[in-house]
């Protein structure tokens, strides 16, 4: 018996360290958790749009119903009377639907509009006073990027221009906001023609963050499948790259989608996007109302890329920009030549960069890029490149003019192009969305930084509520404020370097989805990318 009850009470025992063992574990596991996520790192979720399109709060994802093209729409959680915490589900969420104003009067809004052929979705209509919303029109609402966020690095080392940053809004501590960084202490910051000056001298974004800017102008593997009906920016559809007088391009091979040259070499044959046929060169965002288009600046940061084949014999390839009137040209030839050039007004060629690269060989395919950026001229063509800086001051790449900027493509001898498109640059808006102006840091008006203050603004420049427009002062610790305007070091908390998740899909069966959104978007897994520009050692 006493043996027995030795037996149980050495079970028992046990069985109190097993316990006592895992709750330990248990606790451990939650205070390692606590520390990682109060210290080192916490998952976020992108609340709004004002990071759009590099990284995206609640949005619809919608294909364009005549060309296909796959664009992202902000969900506006204002207009659906609804906290920013709350994304509706379902699949039947009207996009842009109609409002109530004043008298009950309703009020038409406008819908989205492809950002590649320009195409405006079908209106909602009402019959006997009720909506009829077109099947376009309707669809599920995807939840905002998730991200991971470094929060112990700016413990170590300071910020870098262009980093994604989350921090505490200045006028609402409770609140983090995200954006990307864009002047440091003691740095004077002046937003001039969309580009960022600091002390004076154009600041430039690094390579891979420059490659998120891009913004699509025109694509041109999307036809649309109506092109007869009149919404295509208000009118009917047409190939908006046109021949100049005497060009013999072929732009109808394969439905339009390949441009096809045969001619002698030693005639150049050119065509140009017609921005009355197609989306002109302002800093639009599909992302956002097209309510807000009129109010947008011409954006004359532009690239113009596409694939080439070429046949047998001597042939010339290149593409041109303008940019405040100036025209500048990309040039390959069939030796492997690449040059880089300027033409005045009396078409007087100026060569600024050459280099060599190879031509195209047998049937291979080459990509071809030129681009006008940040004051930096740079031809592509396959794996070489060359570039020229036009200088980092106000005025090295001319006069600022207001005048629409202009894209040719031109060639000579046997060419085949292929995934021709045009796009232009993140262009940082001195207005917003609804036509007001920015208060501080536009072109004139230059903002110096005090120690310990940084400048931030959003990629969705329009959309963005930041440094720019902050009206009120920040608030501090035992009612200290900060000034308007910046984010004190004291708010940052750390920084933004990859997304996790996407916005999921739903498990399909057939062609319809069930359940909620578990099967990863995998494309849209990515580093975010921040850091200085290589170069520019003597701000930055």
């Amino acid at each position: 018996m006493a043996q027995r009850n030795k037996r149980n009470k050495n079970k028992k025992s046990g069985l109190a360290d097993s316990v006592l063992g895992t709750a330990e574990w248990v606790l451990m596991a939650f205070s390692v958790t606590l520390v990682f996520i109060v210290f080192v790192m916490q998952a976020y979720t992108i609340p709004t749009g004002s990071m759009a399109s590099s990284l995206k709060g609640a949005h619809f994802k919608l294909r364009c119903s005549q060309c296909g093209y796959l664009y992202d729409y902000g969900f506006d959680h204002q207009r659906y009377n609804l906290s920013p915490n709350v994304t509706p589900g379902g699949d039947n969420v009207v996009i842009e639907p109609l409002r109530t104003g004043r008298g009950n009067r309703v009020q038409r809004t406008l819908p989205p509009r492809c950002p590649s052929c320009g195409y405006f979705m079908a209106p909602v209509k009402l019959s006997y006073g009720r909506p009829v919303v077109p099947p376009e029109r309707v669809g599920p609402v995807t939840k905002g990027d998730r991200i991971f966020v470094l929060k112990c690095i700016y413990q170590f080392i300071e910020p870098s221009r262009w980093d994604v940053v989350v921090f505490k809004n200045p006028v609402e501590p409770a609140i983090n906001y995200i954006k990307r960084m864009i002047a440091l202490p003691g740095e004077t910051v002046e937003i001039v023609d969309g580009d960022i000056y600091i002390d004076g001298k154009m600041a430039r974004k690094p390579e891979n963050v420059q490659e998120e800017m891009w913004m699509s102008v025109y694509d041109n593997d999307y036809h649309p499948v109506e092109p007869e009906i009149a919404r295509y920016n208000g009118h009917t559809w047409v190939q908006p790259f046109v021949n100049t007088e005497g060009s013999q391009w072929d732009l109808t091979e394969n439905s339009g989608r390949l441009f096809k040259l045969e001619s002698s070499p030693d005639n150049i044959h050119t065509i140009y996007y017609d921005t009355s046929k197609g989306n002109d060169f302002r800093a639009s965002y599909a992302y956002n109302n097209p309510r807000s288009y009129k109010f947008m600046p011409v954006c004359s940061d532009l690239m113009a890329q596409f694939q080439v084949q070429a046949g047998q014999g001597d042939a010339v390839l290149g593409a041109e920009l303008t940019k405040y009137g100036i025209r500048y040209r990309g040039r390959v030839n069939s030796d492997g030549t690449m040059v880089i050039s300027r033409i005045d007004a009396e078409d007087t060629i100026t060569e600024l960069a050459a280099g060599q690269g190879k031509w195209v060989q047998g049937d291979e395919a080459k990509r071809f890029r030129f681009m006008n950026v940040d004051h930096r001229l740079v031809l592509e063509f396959g794996d070489s490149q060359i570039e020229y800086d036009l200088g980092r001051d106000r005025d090295d790449a001319g006069t600022i003019i207001k005048v629409m900027p202009e894209a040719k493509i031109f060639g000579a001898g046997e060419l085949t192009l292929s995934h021709v498109g045009l796009f232009r640059d993140m262009h940082y808006t001195q207005v917003t969305q609804n036509g007001d102006h920015i208060l501080r840091a536009g072109a004139g008006d230059p903002f110096t930084l005090s120690d310990d203050q940084y400048f931030v603004c959003g990629d969705n420049s329009p959309a963005s509520f930041d440094s720019r427009l902050w009206d009120q002062p920040g608030l501090g610790n035992s009612g200290r404020e900060y000034r308007e305007g910046v984010v004190p070091r004291e708010y940052l908390v750390g920084k933004a370097f990859f997304v996790y998740w996407p916005g999921g899909y739903q498990p399909k069966i057939g062609n319809k989805g069930f359940g909620p959104r578990l099967v990863p978007n995998t494309r849209g897994m990515k580093a975010i990318y921040g850091g200085r520009y290589q170069t520019d050692t003597a701000t930055d």
